[in-house]
């Protein structure tokens, strides 16, 4: 028998009578522009008109930014010292090979190089760290900030994110967790070795070294006694690797606890295996006169953060800054790249049209 179609019911869908006189529904979507896809949209057509000039333009951008930065970044001076000691000759060597933990008096290495050009403006100075993987997924977790930012009751009780190092002797740990416990703690200073044999020490700002929302809202030392630090953490002790308590960071009350910058650095994971983290700020005394002139200096370093366990390696570094930062000659090369690969693609597609282009013209005249 024959299926006779009906009219559209009040909702705009098709009625179908049965074989049996019943009704069926249509799974027809209705006719409207939305659901028949009859919306307009923008289209475009891609021609040789519209295509070779966007790859001219970006590439006649790009390679000139391009250059800007790299000289930029080219003009940025930086002088790096390796002080990890593994070699027999390195002033540290001694210092690498008898670490002990349980040492109480720490070892000094002095490593004495030259300037060859004066840094002028202000000169910061960063550690570095090679092979040290702070991007591990228990490494990064393994903290409590809320604990860091002063909760009373997570100084008391650790998260279980800083197992194993949540608590030691039955006591909760303050900073608790293993990047905290890993924290780095060599002592760098450096000294300018005058002509007429004089030493002077370069002053070191230790402050001004961390991000201001770090030091004025992620990190807040707990309150009560009065900001008695001594007091505030008693009950708490130590991380395991620490040679002292975290209220005896520093003298400057500013500058200590769960507020000392050093920490704070330190606590801002790296995203690679090879990193550096800001550790001193030289500031600039004079227009005139230049931060760190040519000449003879001396690093005095003591030793106390081992490295020979992960087979790292660590670093001072001196570098100044500019517009863009520090050095980083990638960004420059990547709009050079850029830039230049699409400049050459439009010289390469300008001539297959000019080539190939008035032949298919011609031929879709004839047809």
């Amino acid at each position: 028998m024959a299926t006779s179609y009906n009219a559209k019911d009040e909702d705009g869908h098709i009625t179908v009578s049965g074989p049996s006189g019943g009704t069926l529904r249509s799974k027809k979507p209705e006719n409207t522009a939305f659901k028949q896809q009859r919306l307009p949209a923008w289209q475009p057509i891609l021609t040789a008109g519209t295509v070779l000039p966007a790859f001219f333009i970006i590439g006649l951008i790009f390679i000139p930014i391009g250059i800007g930065l790299y000289v930029t970044s080219n003009n940025i001076k930086e002088f790096e010292i390796d002080y990890t000691g593994v070699d027999m000759s390195s002033p540290c060597f001694n210092c690498s090979q008898s670490f002990s933990w349980n040492s109480t008096r720490p070892c000094t290495c002095t490593i004495p190089f030259y300037l060859d050009q004066p840094y002028e403006s202000n000169v910061f100075m960063y550690y570095g760290l090679s092979n040290f993987y702070q991007n591990h997924r228990r490494y990064v977790k393994s903290r409590d900030d809320n604990q860091l930012n002063g909760d009373p009751e997570s100084l008391k009780g650790p998260s279980k994110e800083c197992e194993p190092y949540a608590k030691h002797d039955n006591k909760p740990i303050a900073p608790c967790g293993a990047i905290a416990n890993s924290m780095f703690n060599d002592t760098l200073e450096l000294f300018y070795n005058d002509p007429n044999g004089t030493k002077i020490q370069i002053p070191l700002n230790k402050t001004g070294i961390a991000w201001w929302t770090d030091k004025h809202v992620k990190f807040r030392n707990p309150e009560g006694n009065n900001h008695n630090l001594t007091a505030v953490f008693q009950g708490t002790t130590k991380p395991v690797n620490w040679r002292r308590p975290v209220y005896e960071l520093d003298d400057d009350p500013e500058n200590n606890g769960f507020i000392n910058e050093d920490f704070i650095v330190w606590m801002r994971t790296a995203a690679l295996p090879t990193f550096r983290k800001l550790y001193r700020i030289i500031p600039r005394k004079s227009s005139m006169v230049p931060t760190l002139p040519s000449g003879n200096y001396t690093l005095e370093v003591v030793y106390n953060y081992p490295v020979r366990s992960f087979e790292g390696r660590k670093r001072m570094i001196l570098s100044t800054i500019s517009w863009m930062g520090g050095k980083n000659p990638f960004l420059g090369i990547a709009y050079m790249t850029v830039g230049s690969v699409c400049f050459f693609l439009g010289v390469v597609l300008l001539i297959i049209h000019h080539k190939y282009g008035n032949r298919n013209n011609s031929a879709d005249i004839s047809n």
